[in-house]
Parts: C-alpha cells; structure tokens; sequence
C-alpha cells in the first residue's frame, strides 16, 4: 500500500521538506503540463523535469532539471539538440560495466561529464547473464516466477539502504540546488529506475504531490513501450530467448518498485524528511535552495 504524507515525513518533518503547506482543496493542482521529451535519435527517455504543478500552485521551472537513459549511442544531429539545452553537466549514475558495454556519454562541447556510479545490485550482470545463456530452462529459473519483479524490488531498497548509493543521489541534488550551477541532466542507462527515484524524490521536496511525482516515474512505461518491445523482438528472432517476456519486469518501471523504496524509507528513517537530512546529507539550506531555484 503507497505510503500516506505522514508516514513518509514522520513527526515534525513536514514542514521543512515539502516547503509549502497545501492550500484549500479547491486551490491545489488537478492536472499536470504535458511531458518535454526530447527528441533524439540515440536515447529514448529524456526529458525535461520541469511542468510538474507543486502543492502551493505553482509548477517545477522547465530548462533547468532532465532526466534521461543513457546518452552513448547520440547522433551528431543529436549533440546538436543537447547543445539547445545549455547543460551545465550531465551526470551519469551507471556503473563501469554498464558504460562499457553502451559507451561514454556523447556530450556537447562545454558540458561537464560527471561520473557518479549508482549501484543497479547486480541487475545489469543478472540479465545479460540470462539472455547470454540462450537457455529457456536458466532464463525460467532467474526471471519467472515474479523473482525478476523481486529483484526489482530489492534494487530499489538499496537506493536507500546502501550508504554510497545515498552519498551519490545527496550530491546530486546538492548540485542542483546550489546557486547559479546551470541546467542539468541525470541518467542511467533506461532512465527508469536510478534515475525515476532521484526524480520522484526531487519533485516532492519541491512541494510536487505524490500523485505528480509518481505520474512521471510511471511515464518511462509509456515512453519506452515501443523500444522495449523491440528489444524483446531482437532477443526472440536472434534466438536469445524463447519467452523475452520474461525481462518486461526488468523493463518496467512499477509502483510496487517505488514502493519497496519507500518501505525503507520508513523502515530506516521514519519518514522522509529524515531520509533526506540524515540519509542523503541535505541541510535546510539546500532543501529551500532547490525549491527556490526550481519553483515559480
């Protein structure tokens, strides 16, 4: 069951994270601006963070946050689009093996490439181990049964269980609420699941309702159906797979997902405001920093 506003601040926390009490019914947002995707050849899930309406009436600021899959395989015509952006730096949450067998980031001249690994607890092992098999009986054995959707779940509590996990989503956002620091984007290789939680989290200490924030963790589902289902095709014609429906739970992103981080959340801290003081490191300061840069 979702986590209600109480239970994930805990005592005396609501205040300071949400930064702004919510209004009469009749005033708080009912619709959300449409997603900014960003077209591009190479990457499917980037998206500008901006649009999200916050608890006080107002709405996150567009150009400066987005989020997105991994950016190793951009065109030339594609560097050219990031380049409209005005990045500051891209930071990139996947872990060595990951950039290894997708590639670098292909960035525009001018922006920073920062390296900040999040841990996938072995998700990216796991699968290609599975498809690399081309065996049906090891491929049941490690995905079906709901032990990939399992798995899911487990990855999500280590974004808030594991202590370098934490250090590397706090400087994240560190970076973007500190003053004057330029447009930037986050990814990981989907843009899903590291990334779907630092921005779910970003959006509600900006004072965005779960209902918004969740909406745009869920988008990825939406917004990669055609791909994944494509991938799905090649590992079936390629003969890697008889029943590639078994990785759809790989590829999506779910609400039980988001939810077993948020168990922890609770199970750990409390409640978030906790998590986000005591956990990710981030002061007051930067708690109003972020919400004052990105609201308005």
């Amino acid at each position: 069951m979702p986590l209600s506003r109480r239970a994930l601040l805990g005592a005396g926390g609501a205040t300071a994270v949400l930064a702004a009490v919510a209004p009469p019914a009749a005033a708080r947002p009912r619709t959300a601006a449409p997603i900014r995707l960003v077209p591009l050849q190479g990457a499917v899930n980037v998206r500008d963070l901006g649009g999200r309406p916050t608890l006080d009436g107002e709405r996150v600021r567009h150009g400066l946050v987005y989020r997105g899959d991994h950016l190793g395989k951009l065109t030339d015509a594609d560097l050219v689009t990031l380049g409209g952006l005005g990045l500051a730096r891209a930071v990139d949450f996947r872990i060595p093996t990951e950039v290894g067998h997708d590639g670098a980031d292909r960035l525009p001249a001018g922006v920073a490439a920062v390296a900040r690994p999040i841990t996938d607890n072995g998700l990216f092992g796991r699968l290609t181990a599975a498809i690399g098999s081309r065996d049906p009986v090891l491929q049941e054995q490690l995905l079906g049964g709901g032990r990939a959707a399992a798995f899911m779940a487990d990855v999500y509590r280590t974004f808030v269980t594991d202590a370098a996990n934490r250090e590397a989503f706090g400087r994240t956002l560190r970076d973007i609420a500190a003053p004057g620091s330029g447009p930037v984007l986050y990814h990981c290789t989907s843009g899903k699941d590291r990334t779907g939680w630092a921005s779910w989290l970003l959006l509600r200490l900006v004072g965005v309702p779960e209902r918004f924030a969740t909406e745009d963790y869920l988008a990825s589902n939406t917004i990669r159906a055609a791909y994944d289902a494509r991938v799905r095709e090649g590992l079936r014609q390629g003969g890697l797979m008889r029943n590639p429906e078994l990785i759809v739970p790989l590829q999506e992103v779910r609400r039980e997902y988001l939810d077993a981080a948020l168990g922890e959340v609770r199970a750990g801290y409390g409640g978030l405001y906790r998590y986000v003081t005591a956990g990710l490191g981030l002061d007051p300061r930067t708690l109003a920093g972020l919400r004052e840069r990105l609201v308005g």
